[in-house]
């Protein structure tokens, strides 16, 4: 079973990203925050992170940062799910080594299609 992270500061969202991925056979944790985030992916190797961008704390792009810095990491899709739409922001996800981006509010099949995409 492939194992999914999902950092978001609303559990609504989390809770969503859960739901959709875990009726379609995902293993998914959850994360209130980056830093949360940053220390389940230290304790456990994730198959894909889906993260948002604008959190309290360490945001997305620090988290992402931060894992492509640990060696268990480097292959491991990242995913961005956020409001924010800015093609300069996108460009600095993708320099931070993002491999996605979708924007809130999402619909179930676009977030599993995206899923799909990178984890078969």
């Amino acid at each position: 079973m492939k194992s999914v992270l999902t950092v978001d500061d609303s559990p609504s969202i989390r809770q969503m990203v859960r739901l959709v991925l875990s009726q379609a056979g995902y293993d998914v944790t959850e994360a209130g925050s980056g830093s949360e985030g940053l220390a389940k992916a230290s304790a456990k190797r994730f198959d894909m992170v889906v993260t948002d961008l604008n959190m309290p704390g360490m945001n997305g792009l620090a988290l992402i940062r931060e894992l492509r810095a640990l060696s268990s990491f480097k292959g491991v899709p990242i995913v961005f799910l956020t409001t924010e739409s800015d093609p300069a922001i996108k460009q600095e996800a993708k320099a931070a080594g993002a491999t996605g981006w979708m924007t809130k509010p999402f619909q179930k099949d676009q977030l599993l299609a995206v899923v799909q995409k990178f984890l078969g």
